[in-house]
């Protein structure tokens, strides 16, 4: 895996974790954004690693295929001391 070049944002708080759960499933980013377009969502390369990094937010519909593609609720996108 990578290492990530530049420390994360402060424009998302789901992020970091779409990220993880992205890596944990064994997903590159290109396949993970082009499940995305499959569902609908017209996002590229830049955007999502913007997002990621939290450097842009995600819009509802982003976050609904996220979690669409990740087998997971929205809830689970958030970090757990949100979640508490």
């Amino acid at each position: 895996m990578k290492t990530r070049k530049k420390e994360y944002g402060t424009a998302n708080l789901i992020g970091r974790r779409v990220e993880t759960l992205r890596k944990a499933r064994r997903i590159s980013q290109k396949d993970f954004i082009s499940k995305m377009q499959l569902f609908g969502c017209d996002i590229n390369p830049t955007s999502f690693s913007k997002l990621e990094g939290q450097i842009r937010m995600a819009n509802d519909k982003e976050l609904f295929v996220i979690a669409r593609i990740l087998e997971v609720s929205i809830e689970e996108l958030y970090p757990e001391e949100v979640r508490k």
